[in-house]
């Protein structure tokens, strides 16, 4: 398509590290932006027949969606109207109503995602989506996401940081704000892809489900437990702070923890992130990185990120800690 003018959007991925569940009922959690994510280029041309035309692809370039809207309501014009390009309509549906002006000019526009990511590790795909479809349509990410998406709206706030963020719902609105999450053991921190999908929606709806009498204590116990978290000095402490989490929610919502399920013998912690049971589980561990590795290939897990290899690192902070660390030196001498 040739075209007289182009846009770039990129949201980021997303980690959530403390307080699943709970996050939507106000706990404070530490969630962290990954460095992988998924762009999104808009090229409009001049026409009299305006439609817009939305191809996606995978990490590996491979083309996995596409389909033609037309632009009056987005109403699909191929023959293919399951459940992806719905959700994909209902989007866009939204996204006009609250900007009436987003995508009304006589063009023909083609969009193209391109996700860095293998779509099945959840790693936000959608709220990434979010993020980006806002930024073109000048809106609000969360309001888009609240009538879409649903949830806590944390996966919103990562696609748009620079760092880690400690993210709390409130009654006014999200709230978040960058912490200097980069703990000096950030090398002994790794993800592991378990590759059970877990369905975000349905987990939430479990969770509704429960009758929890200690909701407002659990909520209060993961804040503080959050906070304790980010401010861990050592390894160990950051572990015994990550099983006392992981027993909290294991208590509360009646679900057997990973490690006891799968990694009883493993001899640092394996800790569930978002939905339980799914995609990821963050993993610690004081031995070299190929021991650590060949321990969960020996169980048939065979993807092992390193911390510093997708997490988003505002280094901002270090620049402020390098100049505290200085001040204090000059203070000592």
């Amino acid at each position: 398509m040739s075209s007289h003018r182009e846009q770039f959007f990129f949201g980021h991925g997303k980690v959530l590290l403390t307080s699943e569940y709970y996050v939507i009922d106000g706990a404070s959690a530490l969630a962290l932006p990954t460095t992988l994510g998924q762009t999104l280029t808009v090229r409009y041309k001049k026409s009299y027949e305006p439609k817009l035309i939305w191809k996606s692809y995978d990490s590996n370039g491979k083309q996995w969606f596409e389909n033609t809207f037309e632009l009056w309501r987005f109403d699909i014009l191929g023959e293919d109207k399951s459940e992806p390009y719905l959700v994909l309509q209902d989007i866009l549906r939204n996204a006009r109503k609250l900007n009436p002006h987003f995508l009304r000019e006589e063009v023909e526009v083609l969009v193209e995602t391109k996700l860095d990511f293998p779509l099945e590790w959840g790693l936000g795909s959608s709220s990434s989506l979010i993020y980006d479809i806002a930024q073109w349509a000048y809106i609000s990410p969360f309001e888009l996401g609240s009538r879409t998406l649903g949830g806590s709206g944390y996966d919103i706030a990562c696609a748009g940081a620079m760092g880690p963020i400690q993210y709390q719902k409130r009654a006014t609105g999200p709230s978040w704000k960058q912490v200097n999450f980069y703990p000096h053991f950030q090398e002994n921190l790794y993800f592991l892809y378990l590759g059970q999908k877990v369905k975000t929606s349905e987990a939430i709806k479990y969770y509704q489900s429960l009758e929890n009498s200690n909701k407002l204590k659990t909520v209060n116990t993961l804040t503080h437990l959050t906070e304790e978290i980010i401010g861990a000095t050592d390894l160990s402490e950051f572990e015994s702070l990550l099983f006392t989490h992981e027993n909290i929610i294991s208590k509360e919502l009646k679900l057997e923890r990973v490690q006891n399920q799968f990694f009883q013998d493993y001899w640092g912690a394996v800790k569930s992130l978002g939905a339980w049971g799914g995609d990821f589980a963050l993993v610690t561990s004081s031995e070299p990185f190929q021991k650590t590795a060949e321990y969960f290939k020996e169980r048939g897990y065979k993807t092992l990120l390193r911390f510093d290899d997708i997490i988003c690192r505002d280094l901002r902070f270090n620049a402020v800690a390098a100049v505290e660390a200085l001040s204090e030196n000059e203070v000592i001498q």
